[in-house]
């Protein structure tokens, strides 16, 4: 007879399956992406009171007045990065550590930042347990991290009012392909719209902006002077 655990994982991939067809419901498209969701074990992200939801279509504490993006969330921005392998890809607001797994499923090199040690501390050894090669620091997203800059990619997964000139000069600039780009929901406390800057030359002005769907985050907290 199957063990437990083997039964816990036969359910949670099943979970896991029905995930991606609401997601593919609600209009997700990206391949890439949905086969990415399908692959990450999302109730290893939340806390044990919860994993019986962890494959529902919705947000999740994790403590310290943080969330679990809901599903429809991380996979919309990862859909608008438009994600190749191999891409250099930073992500502001590590959280539970679940967007950058779904971002190590497509491939990229992960770089993430978080402003609470304390959940950077336990998100770390869940990565590394589950594999996800994601190298990370504690400090303020909005500076970036100017070490492994340029990215093809930033996302932020928190609120912000207003785009971080900091992570726009992270951009790489076009070289024979399109320039990075930056994912980003922009408004206040009301509610934010998602928001991709894409970087289209060597100016400080050389950015196009396109505006897409309404979300709400928890607020991207700026923490003052520092290192990036």
């Amino acid at each position: 007879m199957p063990n437990s655990a083997d039964k816990d994982a036969r359910t949670f991939r099943r979970r896991r399956e029905r995930l991606v067809q609401t997601l593919r419901d609600r209009g997700i498209q990206d391949s890439r992406v949905l086969k990415a969701i399908g692959a990450v074990p999302r109730h290893k992200f939340v806390e044990p009171a919860f994993q019986d939801q962890a494959y529902d279509d919705k947000a999740l504490p994790i403590g310290m007045n943080q969330t679990i993006s809901q599903p429809f969330t991380v996979a919309y921005q990862t859909s608008l990065l438009d994600v190749s392998p191999n891409d250099r890809i930073l992500e502001v607001g590590t959280g539970s550590g679940y967007q950058a797994a779904v971002l190590c499923e497509m491939g990229a090199r992960v770089f993430s930042i978080e402003r609470h040690d304390e959940l950077l501390t336990r998100t770390e050894k869940l990565l590394d347990d589950l594999g996800y090669s994601v190298r990370t620091r504690h400090g303020d997203g909005t500076k970036g991290w100017t070490a492994f800059a340029p990215y093809d990619g930033i996302v932020v997964t928190a609120a912000a009012p207003d785009i971080p000139d900091a992570l726009l000069r992270q951009l790489r600039e076009p070289n024979g392909m399109d320039g990075g780009q930056l994912v980003i929901p922009l408004g206040g406390s009301s509610g934010q719209t998602m928001t991709r800057i894409r970087r289209t030359g060597s100016g400080p002005h050389d950015y196009a902006r396109e505006e897409y769907h309404n979300f709400r985050f928890v607020p991207l907290v700026e923490e003052g002077n520092g290192d990036a």
